[in-house]
């Protein structure tokens, strides 16, 4: 199990839930518009935000925004280590750095200090776009084994100033040496971990990217916390980490929807209806398992294990509660009786 860090009131490690996080798109000097993403973002599901602190300035901003964000904020911080001092005394939650990036080792000392003073955790971001010169010369090319050397170094130099409260990521937009740098971390030490692929694409093949790099490494118990990076409204960041994580089976907040592929024997517009059906659900909180079939032969055994559901036929179907015909129902009316009984549940 790995140690546990907090971050603000939210706790990363040590088996707490595997907590969400996105990053703004805004100007980090937009103090009123950062806050409407944040509390966008918030509604969604968001635990975590983080904004770039390029500048002064922006730290300035960041200082401002901390102080009416719902949510606890990373400052993410390149080259120069006054901004990670001026955000951790600006109310940051957390710092990213790469210690490698941020100048000698007297600045990351200073960091340091900044942050064991606020007990504030920082996060060591490793990518593989951006390894360390002597590691490109020893592996050749960006490998696990050079993401991971790469973490190690950075601990180490923490560690040599005291400094233990430390969370992981070492990301790629290589989906399977990603995973393989989680893995050889992960079974050499318990530092907490940042799981997340970088630079993944548009919403839909980068939410294929992250499904399969994020949601392969929790199914094998490594990760603590997570982030989806998409070419989109940061909004549907937390909407696909969410389907991540409700998919294999660690967050239960809200409806699981369950549907037959179609096949010949479908004789009802089955995706037109899953379609509505989720759209009908997607702010239901109820723990529930809907299943929509486009068979009314097999759909209810099929689909028994589902808590209540829909079987398409000529032009009708039947609700089924656990397996169980309840009614036969012409189209239309399936999906506004599915609602009632869900209502009632």
């Amino acid at each position: 199990m790995t140690k546990q860090i907090q971050v603000g009131g939210v706790t990363i490690g040590g088996g707490a839930p595997v907590s969400i996080q996105s990053m703004l798109n805004t100007k980090t000097t937009d103090v009123e518009g950062s806050l409407r993403q944040i509390k966008a973002l918030a509604t969604a599901g968001c635990q975590i935000a983080r904004l770039a602190v390029p500048d002064m300035d922006a730290a300035k901003g960041f200082a401002e925004i901390a102080k009416e964000s719902p949510l606890p904020l990373v400052a993410d911080i390149h080259f120069d280590y006054r901004l990670a001092i001026a955000a951790a005394e600006g109310g940051a939650a957390k710092i990213r750095i790469n210690p490698g990036n941020i100048g000698g080792e007297d600045r990351v000392k200073a960091v340091v200090e900044a942050c064991k003073d606020k007990k504030i955790p920082i996060r060591i971001g490793v990518n593989g776009g951006s390894l360390d010169k002597k590691l490109l010369e020893k592996y050749g090319h960006p490998t696990p084994e050079a993401l991971v050397e790469s973490a190690f170094s950075h601990l180490e130099l923490l560690e040599k100033y005291g400094f233990y409260d430390s969370c992981v990521s070492m990301k790629s937009s290589n989906v399977p040496l990603m995973m393989a740098a989680y893995r050889i971390f992960h079974e050499r030490s318990d530092y907490p971990l940042h799981v997340g692929v970088t630079e993944t694409g548009t919403e839909y093949m980068g939410t294929i990217k992250s499904a399969a790099g994020i949601g392969g490494l929790l199914c094998m118990g490594i990760g603590d916390t997570i982030r989806v990076s998409l070419t989109a409204d940061p909004v549907r960041e937390v909407v696909a980490a969410k389907a991540i994580l409700k998919a294999i089976g660690l967050r239960k907040d809200g409806v699981n929807i369950i549907s037959c592929p179609t096949c010949g024997r479908t004789q009802i517009d089955l995706i037109g209806l899953a379609g509505r059906v989720e759209e009908a659900l997607k702010d239901c909180k109820k723990d529930l398992t809907v299943a929509v079939m486009g068979c009314i032969v097999n759909g209810p055994g099929e689909a028994r294990e589902a808590d209540i559901g829909i079987a398409g036929g000529k032009d009708c179907g039947v609700i089924f509660v656990h397996g169980e015909r309840r009614e036969t129902l012409p189209y239309d009316a399936l999906l506004p009786r599915l609602l009632y009984y869900i209502d009632k549940m």
